[in-house]
């Protein structure tokens, strides 16, 4: 099979196929006849399907060598493309405006639905590219592993793009009163690398830092756990006066040790990647607990253990009529999600914190940020 690769999608983007390639590379203009270009539904990405009479300009990747094509095949296969033979035409080269080259094109296993419109490669890298060329470098970083069977990748890529998302939430800016004005470049990280790397991260790394007297701390070396943004929401029912929780079985009180396991919880769930926090809180609480959300008011944002964990939870509280709701079973079965709704009295909920049956912390903050708001929200009704 030759080794000349025509492409027509984001690979066309530098710093993507950089990172896939590990390696720059120059692409040839080259165009493909007999094909359309088609906006894939519900993603960012293009497909080429059969069409008389329409060419689709695209680049060749020439000479590619056996690591290349490795390196290709391991991006696309879990997503159901291989390689097939093609036949472009070159553009613009010394053999003349519309040399013929035998190559191969990435083609789906199966014909993805399409939206109407066109697919352009600047507004994707405008929109995604940054986005995208993050969660690549995070996929492939499992090149070549034994376990990076194509199955187990793909369903690893949304969480590595839900990471990578994390990374620009985390850029928002907040006011800084009474903390130092020390910033990133008051930090030397000299080394950083995934110790584990599947559904969480944990990375290793050795850093430097300024002292509050000025002074550059020495090399302090540990490991952080890279996780993602959250969406918490605490359903509340201002003129009932009722609050729903959820209760799952969590896995941290099971490796603690603790004999009771199950915790008493707020309806909460990742952020996926170009997802709003708002929406996240909104679709969780339909999966956890088929509540249809009315209103959302922010309550807080914070860092559930900033000593270890890059963990961010985005607090909301919903104000919405629970009076018919009924409590029950909830969560996805594919997210191996076994979930019980609780319908409870304000004062019912502040009782069992009381007593330490709730002792999970982002619900014990929620609840106390209820208490302190409870009076204005029921006068509003």
């Amino acid at each position: 099979m030759t080794n000349a690769v025509f492409l027509y999608g984001t690979l066309r983007h530098d710093p993507l196929r950089r990172i896939v390639l590990g390696r720059e590379s120059a692409l040839s203009p080259a165009r493909l006849d007999g094909v359309a270009l088609c906006p894939v539904a519900g993603g960012a990405y293009p497909v080429i399907r059969s069409a008389p009479g329409s060419v689709v300009e695209g680049a060749l990747l020439v000479d590619a060598s056996a690591e290349d094509l490795a390196r290709l095949d391991f991006y696309e296969s879990p997503f159901g493309y291989a390689r097939a033979p093609c036949e472009v035409r070159l553009t613009g080269t010394v053999s003349g405006p519309d040399a013929e080259q035998v190559a191969t094109v990435y083609l789906p296993d199966s014909e993805p639905e399409t939206r109407p419109g066109v697919w352009s490669l600047e507004d994707w890298a405008e929109a995604d590219g940054a986005l995208t060329c993050d969660a690549a470098t995070e996929f492939m970083g499992h090149f070549a592993r034994p376990d990076a069977e194509p199955a187990r990748m793909a369903a690893l890529y949304p969480y590595f793009r839900a990471r990578a998302w994390a990374q620009r939430l985390a850029r928002a800016l907040r006011p800084r009163r009474q903390q130092t004005p020390m910033g990133r470049a008051d930090i030397d990280i000299a080394h950083r690398a995934p110790l584990y790397n599947g559904f969480f991260r944990l990375d290793g790394f050795t850093l430097s830092h300024r002292r509050f007297d000025g002074r550059w701390s020495t090399p302090i070396e540990r490991e952080c756990f890279i996780a993602y943004d959250a969406a918490l929401v605490l359903p509340y029912d201002p003129v009932a006066d009722l609050v729903l929780l959820v209760e799952q079985l969590r896995f941290g009180p099971v490796l603690r040790g603790d004999p009771a396991p199950w915790t008493l919880e707020p309806i909460a769930g990742l952020v996926d990647a170009d997802e709003a926090p708002e929406d996240c809180a909104r679709r969780e609480a339909l999966e956890e607990a088929g509540l249809r959300l009315d209103r959302l008011e922010p309550m807080m944002r914070a860092y559930s253990a900033p000593g270890y964990s890059t963990e961010f939870f985005h607090y909301f509280l919903a104000l919405t009529d629970l009076s018919d709701h009924q409590a029950g079973l909830g969560g996805l079965a594919q997210e191996h999600e076994d979930i019980r709704s609780h319908l409870l009295s304000f004062d019912a909920a502040m009782a069992l914190l009381d007593s330490g049956e709730i002792n999970a912390g982002p619900l014990a903050a929620m609840l106390l940020w209820l208490a302190r708001e409870r009076g204005r929200l029921r006068a509003a009704g």
